[in-house]
């Protein structure tokens, strides 16, 4: 059994407009999980970003994930585990990270167990510890991610994207919850609604397999959860329209938000410059980060891999 395991995994943009629940993009932005079984007391450490807004106690989302790993392999959790995340995304701003954490605990513990579980249970175990498969998948797999579930499994499709496309995130200081954000979506929908989102889903997967990606201005747009998540975010339209005049091809809340997420193939500094300026004007100081889409999703290894 081995005695260490790290782990990288990367942020991730959910829903992309229409695709709520459904759609994730792995982007190139990182948090890194190490586990090591030590003669010492259990231990949890975080470092990097939001640093004061994740738990360094065995109540870490991650940690959890390591003792399901630990309970379904039937093996007794050590006495002495250092469980170390060197955070690098934005914490409750819409980019995921409770689902790097959850990959990050299951990845290394799984590996610590002797690699019992294969890559789509671990999902699986994500996805239900996460509540919802989009960020998770799109995490695990790299590039856009297609997620459905059946029964108690997850299936995916994974599409490669275009290298040219970039995302530019505009990261408002302030945190907006995933229970808030969904509190306030409607308990039904209108059928012509859910008919608006279902055909610029589709579109959307269309444009970026076949690199048509003059039509995501049409693809992203939603009918189901951004015109009630939109009202949480001051100056949301504001931000959206000035990153529309620099030159986005498309502008999509990212997960829950608050972080809004311009796409772009070129002029991604202007873009970012101008959402910053958005936000300003609405006195929310922001953080603009230019990311490339990760391709290889979540790696993992210990000491012992040559």
């Amino acid at each position: 059994m081995s005695q260490n395991a790290t782990s990288r995994i990367p942020a991730s943009t959910t829903n992309l407009g229409p695709g709520f629940d459904v759609l994730g993009l792995a982007l190139q932005l990182y948090s890194t999980v190490s586990l090591e079984i030590t003669d010492n007391d259990t231990e949890v450490i975080v470092s990097g970003v939001d640093v004061e807004k994740i738990p360094s106690t065995p109540d870490h989302i991650a940690f959890q994930a390591v003792k399901s790993i630990f309970d379904r392999s039937g093996k007794q959790l050590p006495n002495g585990l250092k469980l170390t995340i060197a955070n690098g995304i934005p914490a409750i701003r819409g980019l995921g990270g409770s689902g790097t954490a959850i990959l990050g605990g299951l990845l290394t513990a799984n590996v610590l167990c002797g690699n019992p579980f294969s890559r789509p249970e671990l999902l699986n175990f994500a996805s239900a510890l996460e509540g919802h498969p989009d960020n998770v998948a799109a995490s695990m797999h790299g590039g856009l991610v297609i997620s459905v579930k059946e029964n108690d499994d997850i299936h995916t499709i994974q599409i490669p994207c275009d290298p040219a496309l970039h995302v530019v995130l505009a990261i408002p200081e302030f945190t907006l919850s995933t229970k808030k954000a969904r509190d306030i979506l409607p308990k039904t929908v209108d059928f012509s609604d859910a008919i608006y989102n279902i055909s610029r889903s589709s579109l959307l997967v269309a444009s970026i397999a076949t690199g048509k990606l003059d039509m995501l201005s049409i693809a992203m747009n939603d009918s189901l959860h951004q015109p009630y998540r939109s009202t949480l975010i001051p100056g949301f339209a504001d931000v959206v329209a000035a990153a529309t005049s620099a030159g986005a091809l498309s502008i999509a809340l990212s997960g829950a938000g608050p972080t809004i997420a311009a796409y772009c193939l070129d002029n991604m500094q202007e873009v970012g410059t101008q959402m910053q300026e958005a936000f300003k004007h609405n006195e929310i100081p922001c953080e603009i980060q230019i990311l490339g889409i990760d391709r290889e999703g979540a790696q993992v290894w210990s000491d012992g891999d040559s």
